[in-house]
């Protein structure tokens, strides 16, 4: 991932480029040498080109490029795919690796404090791990790591290397690899995440099928560029979708004329044909015609282009709405720091997660530097279908650990996805070969207007103060299939930190026979229905509140509300108050949400009170969720026991990541993962915490979602809780929006009649 301009992004959608704000770097000279003292701490050499002072302060002739959490460049991923395929045995096994996976290993937080305290502006010596002699500086950071994951095609075997990146730059000047193999291992019994390369050639296979042809032959379809094959992962419902072999079970449809390439051939699902493929060898295995399901008729309204929806009549009376910066954003851009207000923050980006926040923390005034949490994302969404029939009741996708919201993530710069004065951010990848693919504007950085922040009026004196609520938006949006979802992480003056999922995009829809209808979904055109199911989102959220590096002293308390019994302390029966109960362990963090107790979490510092003597904390504040609506023993639950419950609280462990596992494709094994993690009841009393919220919404298709799914939000809400002494909004100024309403600069009366009335 990589950064590049920042572009403003009016409603036209024609982006003119500024130049980037960046952070100034202090002079080193400048930090205070008496309490530091260096040693070379990590087994590498110091660079030739590396000297030190005489106060023993480090200095770098040449700054280091790459924060340890930056993500890998296209040339270290270069570099990594290079090294592994040369460690390959033989020519045969060298020829046969296929490249699902390329990430960053992420450093220990020791090694995060350090480079942000003194390696990478803006210094912060504080957070320097202290010692009796005071903080120990190494000269140099540790090497960075890559771990890939790779796909053997000739041997069906998925293997996990480590290689430490050496001399990066000389893979951009066309030499020979720099890295080192740290180690590898086969991880026996899984299936990785499908690619697209792989999907592109299944579709091919079953189209050049012969019987596949004739089935579409007799349901009139002859030319085999109106086809569309997706080929879905089968999941797990029985020993015949056993890891042992690569599998998809493809979902078909058609479009109903080859020159119109945004036609929407989801409105024509083919129904009836079964097909299994094995991915490894990209042969065919299985085909039946099973049933002849006629293909819905031409649907008038199915396309959703500019000019050919509902007729071809686009509206017209929407007048430009202008949205500008003229003085440029308030944030401000290093590499991948962002500083906005007084929130700062790394941003990241991984195959699998898409977008990573990391070290999250506040300037608050005297208190300096409050960290929040380590590192915030998306680690797996789950969409069950709830119709028992052919082929819906498999259809019960992993879109993060069986294809990777990362990969499919869009450009930005094809439409108008984001508004306003923005920062974009790059995203590299290896593609299945091992080669390096961009996708430009991946991520999206930018202000908005939000509405009123505060507002109060004094009715003796008829005096207002108001304040406009202006949040900083980090988004990426990746499509999966007929589905889209937008990811977004928004910061608020007033110290709040809102998650939001903006599902969006089109409908997995079914083919009817003529006069049929279904109770498990809705009809929403002549021989077609919508299928009812449900999506669920987990975000992982590695907490930090008010812990310097090496801390761990944080709790989880759950609180609801509960009405006062009657009697002597209720005597008017409108009593109730908040209760608080401190989730000590594992098992008993499982936990689910009660709006009719109006539940909530507080993470709290175990040693830190503010100025009531309270301890300091974040909330985790709901919004509209649901559980799984499937039997306890229905298969996917197998896969994803962590939908059981909507919170999942665990002590910080680098390798727990994943809360189905890392590779839930055709995996067998019941409750890998963060089921089985819980199982340890490990304390929570005063730890380093990890919540898991699961989160998600059941979907009951209606009319009104075809062609289009117009979006459907979903989130919560991190929210200071005793962390600050007062609001942080009390001292947002004015701008120029909170003044009194004006009509082309002229001020106006209230509405008269429906009318704006010109003074």
């Amino acid at each position: 991932m990589a950064s590049t301009q920042e572009k403003t992004t009016p409603n036209n959608n024609n982006d003119s480029t500024s130049n980037a704000t960046t952070t100034s770097i202090p002079n080193r000279s400048s930090i205070s040498t008496t309490l530091i003292s260096t040693v070379d701490s990590f087994p590498d050499p110091p660079p030739s080109n590396t000297t030190s002072t005489t106060k023993g302060i480090p200095v770098m002739m040449r700054a280091q490029t790459c924060h340890p959490l930056d993500p890998l460049t296209a040339a270290e991923i270069s570099v990594a795919v290079a090294t592994v395929r040369a460690a390959g045995a033989t020519p045969e096994v060298r020829d046969s690796m296929r490249f699902v996976e390329v990430v960053l290993v992420e450093p220990d937080k020791q090694v995060v404090a350090l480079a942000d305290a003194y390696f990478f502006p803006p210094f912060q010596p504080s957070l320097l791990p202290r010692t009796k002699g005071g903080p120990v500086i190494p000269t140099k950071l540790p090497t960075r790591k890559a771990r890939l994951v790779v796909y053997n095609k000739r041997s069906n075997e998925t293997s996990i290397w480590i290689v430490e990146l050496r001399e990066v730059h000389a893979a951009t000047r066309g030499g020979h690899h720099r890295g080192k193999v740290i180690s590898s291992e086969v991880v026996p019994d899984v299936q990785p995440p499908m690619d697209a390369v792989e999907y592109a050639e299944c579709e091919a296979v079953v189209k050049e099928f012969p019987q596949f042809r004739e089935a579409m032959k007799r349901r009139g379809i002859e030319d085999m560029d109106l086809v569309m094959v997706d080929a879905w992962c089968t999941g797990y419902h029985s020993e015949a979708d056993a890891p042992s072999r690569r599998l998809a079970k493809p979902l078909i449809f058609c479009r109903t004329e080859s020159d119109c390439p945004m036609e929407n051939g989801y409105a024509r699902p083919v129904e009836g044909i079964h097909v299994l493929v094995d991915m490894q060898n990209m042969v065919v295995l299985e085909f039946e015609d099973r049933k002849l399901v006629p293909l819905p008729p031409t649907d008038p309204l199915r396309n959703y282009t500019s000019g050919e929806t509902r007729g071809g009549v686009d509206r017209s009376d929407v007048k430009p709405l202008q949205i500008i910066q003229p003085e440029g954003p308030s944030f401000r851009v290093n590499g991948h720091f962002i500083q906005w207000q007084k929130w700062n923050f790394r941003i990241g980006f991984t195959p699998r997660e898409g977008l990573v926040i990391y070290s999250v923390a506040y300037i608050d005034g005297s208190h300096g530097r409050r960290q929040l949490a380590h590192r915030l994302s998306f680690v797996e969404m789950v969409v069950p279908y709830g119709d028992p029939n052919e082929p819906h009741y498999r259809k019960n996708a992993f879109d993060a650990g069986e294809d990777g919201l990362g990969k499919n993530a869009h450009s930005l710069k094809k439409g108008c996805d984001c508004l306003g004065y923005i920062k974009y951010f790059d995203a590299h990848f290896t593609n299945f070969t091992g080669g390096v693919e961009t996708i430009e504007n991946c991520v999206c950085l930018h202000e908005e207007d939000h509405g009123i922040l505060w507002k109060h009026q004094d009715w003796r004196t008829g005096l207002a103060e108001v304040r406009r609520s202006r949040r900083l938006t980090v988004s990426f949006i990746c499509t999966v299939a007929n589905y889209e979802y937008g990811f977004f992480w928004h910061f608020y003056q007033d110290g709040k930190i809102e998650a939001e999922v903006k599902l969006t995009g089109i409908l997995s829809l079914g083919a009817l026979q003529p006069g049929e209808t279904r109770k498990y979904g809705t009809t929403i055109a002549p021989g077609l229905y919508a299928p009812v199911h449900q999506h669920f989102f987990i975000a992982r959220m590695d907490m930090a509140v008010d812990c310097k590096p090496g801390e761990a002293f944080n709790q989880v308390v759950e609180v609801d509300v509960k009405v006062e019994e009657p009697g002597k302390n209720n005597v008017h029966n409108n009593a109730f108050y908040a209760e608080e109960k401190l989730l000590k362990s594992e098992l008993e963090a499982m936990r689910d949400c009660n709006p009719s107790a109006a539940r909530h979490w507080i993470v709290r510092n175990t040693r830190t009170v503010n100025r009531t003597g309270q301890l300091t904390g974040y909330k985790l504040v709901p919004g509209s969720n649901c559980l799984p609506l499937a039997g306890s023993e229905a298969k996917f639950l197998r896969r994803a026991a962590f939908l059981k419950h909507n919170l999942w609280v665990t002590p910080y462990k680098s390798d727990e990541m994943h809360p189905g596992g890392e590779f839930p494709n055709q995996n067998p094994r019941v409750g890998e993962g963060l089921a089985t993690w819980v199982k340890q009841n490990r304390s929570l009393e005063e730890a380093d915490i990890v919540l898991w919220y699961v989160f998600g919404m059941t979907h009951i298709p209606r009319l009104e979602d075809w062609p289009v799914m117009p979006v459907e939000h979903l989130g919560f809400m991190l929210m200071p809780h005793g962390f600050f002494n007062c609001s942080p909004a009390v001292d947002v100024p004015p701008s120029a929006s909170d003044l009194d309403d004006k009509e082309n600069g002229t001020p106006t009366k209230p509405v008269q009649n429906g009318l704006i009335a010109k003074l």
